[in-house]
């Protein structure tokens, strides 16, 4: 077998130590991945020339990064984790990085409890500065997808969400068994892919909010075809004839509210007459 199949073998997920405290790459490129989304942003800021100010994205910014956090940590332990109860009874417990005195940062993050996060922090925003929920989230929709490729990159390289087994030439040796580095195939799809698909259609936008409707439904689409090839959450295991696993569920889920809902607004919007 190649360095690449035996990765995990010689790879440490530690970068490196600041104060004793090892900060390792999964921390790394979700920092990026914020940081990344937020100039991303400002770019099309620009770049459309949007009645959008730099500094509100700043302030805004802010917002997210503590909805986002919040929302993907609370959403693990309801969606995901097999000790709910526990984190429900200790909440202090739910963001505590040390386990029996030992620092091991703060482990499970669901995107759909992100996502929630994000709609709320963003509503709150909205309400607070007075500026229209669509026209942010139609900006989001564009700074996203690029920076959700780091996040997917941080999974690959702290050994979670592993992939399900093949006999793939490229496949990551995980536990003595060749698995699909299926966080890699999300960041093509769920990254470059959901770009690509909300970029293009900008041009045949027709109402406020539009792109992130778009980009909602085509990133469930392509994050439930990238599952085929993710193992299912041990935990919980395929829900549906052995295949089909949580994820997909929510994803398809997503897709379906994203296609319900451009539909509805485009209906509101001919009959407003702004088409």
């Amino acid at each position: 077998m190649s360095a690449w199949n035996k990765i995990y073998e010689t790879f440490d997920p530690i970068a490196f130590t600041l104060f004793y405290m090892p900060i390792h790459w999964y921390g790394i490129m979700y920092v990026l991945a914020l940081l990344s989304a937020l100039y991303i942003g400002k770019y099309f800021i620009k770049k459309d020339k949007l009645d959008f100010k730099s500094k509100e994205l700043d302030s805004y910014f802010f917002y997210v990064e503590i909805g986002v956090i919040l929302g993907a940590r609370l959403g693990y332990i309801l969606f995901y984790d097999t000790q709910t109860l526990y984190y429900i009874s200790h909440p202090w417990q739910i963001f505590n990085p040390f386990v029996n005195g030992e620092f091991v940062g703060i482990r499970g993050m669901s995107y759909h409890g992100a996502v929630l996060g994000f709609l709320i922090a963003t509503y709150m925003y909205s309400k607070k500065h007075k500026i229209e929920f669509g026209k942010i989230m139609d900006l989001v929709a564009i700074s996203v997808p690029l920076a959700f490729v780091f996040g997917r990159i941080g999974n690959f390289l702290n050994k979670e969400l592993i992939g399900r087994e093949t006999d793939v030439p490229w496949g990551i040796l995980v536990d003595g068994i060749l698995r699909h580095p299926s966080q890699l195939y999300e960041a093509i799809l769920e990254g470059f892919g959901v770009f690509i698909v909300v970029y293009a259609y900008r041009r045949f936008q027709k109402f406020s909010g539009e792109l992130i409707l778009v980009y909602g439904t085509s990133y469930g689409l392509f994050r439930a075809i990238a599952e085929i090839w993710r193992a299912p959450d041990a935990q919980i295991g395929y829900i549906c004839c052995n295949f089909i696993t949580f994820g997909q569920a929510l994803s398809l889920g997503m897709s379906l509210i994203g296609v319900v809902a451009w539909l509805y607004f485009k209906n509101k919007s001919k009959k407003r007459g702004s088409f």
